[in-house]
C-alpha cells in the first residue's frame, strides 16, 4: 500500500500500545491481536471522511481489524494516545463495524451517525474510570447520552451492563419516513437522508429527524467517526471471529481486575450465537450417516488382503467385516400449514433442506398439514414442493396426526417446521427437532429438541 508508513520505531501508535500493555497487560495486549497502519489521509473506505461536511482531520480508526493512524494523532499527548488506542481495541473487540453491517442488513435503514455515537458512549464509559488515560475533550459517555436524549438517570455501572449498542440504536432513532428521492436525477430534498450506502441510481428513502434524533447528531457533533465499512468478511467468518473476541475479552477482564479496559463486564459484549443452520446440519449429520454393523458372514478386508495369514505365514484367526446398517437413511419433514409460517421463513428452510438432500444420500419425506395431513411427497433434490406449500391458515394446529403420517415412514429423524402451538401426544421412537420461528422460541417443545430459525 503506497499510504502504508513504517519505521523502526514502529508505527505511530506504538507508544500508546506499550503503556496499555504495560498498565493492562491482558485487556491492552488485545491490541497485539490487531494490525496496525500509518495512513497519510483516511482510508477510501470511510466514504463519510471525505464529504464537505466532514472538516475534522483524520486521527485514528479500525476497520474491524486494522487501525489506521493519522498525522494528527501523533499531536496528541501520550495520555491521551493511549486513550485513543484503547478505544479502538475495544471497538474491535466488540465487533463495532461487523455489528453496524449486520443491523443494517436486518433493519435496512441504518443511520451509521447515530449508530458510531451509541458505540462511542459504550466505549468511552468502560474507560471512563483508568485514571493512567485521558479521554480526548468531547467524548460522550454512556450516562450523558441516557439524560440527554432518554431521561434516563442510572448508575454508570448498571448502565453499561443493560444497554447494548443495537438497543441503545434503536432507543434513539426515531426518524420519520416523508419520501423518497432518485439519485440518479440529482433529486434533492430539504429533509436528511439515511446516512447508509446506497449504488447511483438507487431510490433513497428520506427521513425527517426526530426531537431525539436532532438531540443525538447534537452530541454527535463532537465526536470523530471511526468505524471504517468492510463489507469482504463473511457471515460464517464473522461469527467465529465474535466468539474469539468475547472469548478474549472475558480472560482478559479478568485478568486485569481494576485496570481492565472493561470498567466491567460490558453488556455490549454478546455471546457467539452458532446460526440455526449450522445446528441443523450438524443434527441431520449425525442421524443421517451411515451406520455400521458387523458381518459375520463376510471376512474383514485386511484379513482377505493378507490371505488369512501374517508376513511370518502363520494362520491369522477369522476376522469378521463391516456392513452399512441400512440402505438409505431417511429423513422426515413435517410442516405446520396453519398459518403460523411465513413465506420468507418458509423459504429459507426449503433453501437448507435443498442443501442437506444434496450432501446426504437420504430417503427425504415431506409431510404437511395443520389438524390433520393435507400433502405428503417423497423429495428429491432440486424438487418444489416444500416451496409450494399453501398455508391454511387460521385453523387449528393438531401435531398428532402428522407424527403418525411419519411414524409410518420410520424416518431415523425428523424436522418439524412450526409455532409449537398444538398438542403433539407421546414422544415417537425416533429424534424430533423442532424448527420455530423466533416469535415461537419461548413455548416449551413436548420432546426432542429446539431449533429458533431467526
Amino acid at each position: 500500500m503506497s499510504d502504508y508508513q513504517i519505521s523502526a520505531q514502529g508505527h505511530r501508535g506504538t507508544r500508546a500500545v506499550q503503556r496499555l500493555v504495560e498498565y493492562a497487560p491482558a485487556s491492552g495486549g488485545l491490541a497485539l491481536w490487531m494490525q496496525h497502519r500509518d495512513v497519510s489521509t483516511a482510508p477510501a473506505r470511510a466514504y463519510w471522511a471525505h464529504t464537505a461536511g466532514f472538516k475534522k482531520q483524520w486521527v485514528i480508526g479500525n476497520d474491524g481489524v486494522t487501525l489506521y493512524y493519522g498525522p494528527a494523532f501523533e499531536q496528541k499527548p501520550l495520555d491521551e494516545q493511549t486513550a485513543l488506542v484503547a478505544h479502538q481495541v475495544l471497538h474491535v473487540a466488540l465487533r463495532h463495524v461487523a455489528r453496524e453491517r449486520a443491523l443494517r442488513e436486518k433493519i435496512g435503514d441504518l443511520d451509521a451517525e447515530l449508530f458510531a455515537l451509541c458505540a462511542d458512549a459504550i466505549v468511552n464509559s468502560s474507560l471512563s474510570h483508568l485514571a493512567w488515560m485521558t479521554l480526548p475533550k468531547g467524548s460522550i459517555l454512556l450516562d450523558t447520552l441516557l439524560v440527554r436524549l432518554l431521561g434516563i438517570e442510572e448508575p454508570i455501572e448498571t448502565s453499561l451492563h443493560r444497554w447494548d449498542t443495537e438497543a441503545l440504536y434503536r432507543a434513539i432513532d426515531d426518524r420519520e419516513q416523508v419520501g423518497s428521492s432518485s439519485r440518479e436525477n440529482g433529486g434533492q430534498s430539504q429533509e436528511r437522508s439515511n446516512s447508509s450506502q446506497s449504488t447511483d441510481g438507487a431510490q433513497e428513502q428520506q427521513r425527517r429527524d426526530g426531537p431525539v434524533t436532532l438531540a443525538a447528531r447534537q452530541l454527535a457533533a463532537t465526536v470523530n467517526r471511526d468505524l471504517v465499512p468492510d463489507e469482504n468478511t463473511s457471515p460464517e467468518s464473522a461469527n467465529e471471529q465474535q466468539q474469539q473476541w468475547s472469548e478474549r475479552l472475558l480472560r482478559a477482564h479478568t485478568a486485569d481486575s481494576s485496570q481492565s479496559l472493561m470498567r466491567q463486564l460490558l453488556g455490549d459484549n454478546k455471546p457467539a450465537r452458532t446460526p440455526w443452520q449450522h445446528l441443523l446440519r450438524t443434527q441431520l449429520q449425525r442421524s443421517l450417516a451411515q451406520k455400521t454393523d458387523i458381518n459375520w458372514s463376510r471376512p474383514n478386508r485386511s484379513w482377505i488382503a493378507n490371505q488369512g495369514r501374517t508376513s511370518t505365514g502363520q494362520r491369522l484367526p477369522w476376522q469378521p467385516g463391516l456392513s452399512y446398517a441400512r440402505q438409505c437413511a431417511r429423513l422426515c419433514i413435517l410442516v405446520d400449514t396453519s398459518g403460523s409460517v411465513n413465506d420468507g421463513l418458509l423459504h429459507r428452510f426449503a433453501n437448507e433442506i435443498e442443501r442437506l438432500m444434496r450432501t446426504h444420500r437420504a430417503d427425504a419425506f415431506l409431510i404437511a398439514g395443520d389438524d390433520q395431513v393435507r400433502e405428503q411427497h417423497q423429495l428429491r433434490a432440486g424438487c418444489q414442493p416444500l416451496r409450494t406449500i399453501q398455508s391454511q391458515g387460521g385453523g387449528g394446529t393438531n401435531f398428532i396426526p402428522l407424527l403418525e403420517a411419519a411414524n409410518n415412514i420410520k424416518p431415523d429423524i425428523a424436522v418439524f417446521l412450526t409455532d409449537l402451538d398444538g398438542p403433539a401426544g407421546e414422544a415417537p421412537g425416533w429424534p424430533v427437532i423442532w424448527a420455530v420461528p423466533s416469535t415461537a422460541s419461548a413455548r416449551p417443545v413436548p420432546f426432542g429438541r429446539m431449533i429458533v430459525l431467526e
